[in-house]
């Protein structure tokens, strides 16, 4: 299991972007958000190996990684088309109507996105790449270190994430998924049926923190 205390420099990195992870929009409490980065912080496979996130939306993910993968030396490669998920859409829960481009009429966070990136100082350490995930996915040719899957939330998109991705974890990376919830009343089904895939598919559990579950691939 992953050691929950924090080391010197995120603990110190997650003070100094302490009001902008607070007025950065998103879905990740900071709680789940310092999880995230003791993960990575945990993962021990080499460091030209990049860290991989789907679903970015204005970067509050981005910063908890991006902390981790600068002092790594690794880069965290942030997948996202930037145009919203399913649940993000007008009459959806979670809808902001201030993320609409006036022009073509749909979400578009990337702006926001690449704004947090550039003010928490992780230009260097974050690589942004605009698109969709899957066919992203079919023209990246290496293995990754680390994954973390918190793009759509439909079945079809996750299902989709994992299969895309998961292969490219090398033996003993990490794989992180958000908004797990075991009681379809809290969330969505897709997360966790992923999850139990995982878990399927040999991967082992290392934290549970809220919604958020990280395992490790087996070494083989």
């Amino acid at each position: 299991m992953i050691d929950s205390e924090l080391p010197h420099y995120l603990a110190l990195s997650l003070s100094r972007n302490k009001e902008l992870i607070r007025a950065t929009k998103g879905f990740m409490p900071p709680d789940e958000g310092t999880g995230l980065a003791l993960s990575l912080h945990h993962c021990e496979l080499p460091s030209f190996l990049p860290a991989v996130e789907i679903g970015s939306y204005a970067g509050l993910s981005a910063i908890y990684l991006g902390i981790v993968a600068k002092e790594q030396g690794r880069l965290l490669i942030s997948v996202d088309h930037h145009h919203g998920s399913e649940e993000n859409q007008p009459g959806w829960e979670h809808h902001d109507a201030s993320l609409i481009d006036p022009v073509s009429g749909r979400m578009d966070t990337l702006y926001l996105f690449r704004r947090t990136i550039e003010l928490a100082g992780l230009v260097d350490s974050v690589v942004t790449v605009a698109a969709d995930s899957k066919r992203f996915a079919s023209v990246y040719p290496g293995k990754i270190a680390f994954l973390f899957i918190d793009g759509g939330h439909g079945m079809d998109q996750a299902q989709d994430d994992f299969n895309s991705w998961v292969p490219k974890i090398a033996p003993s990376g990490f794989l992180a998924i958000h908004d797990v919830f075991a009681d379809p009343a809290l969330g969505g089904r897709a997360p966790f049926l992923v999850y139990q895939k995982a878990l399927a598919n040999g991967f082992k559990e290392i934290m549970v923190q809220g919604s958020l579950r990280v395992m490790r691939k087996d070494p083989e």
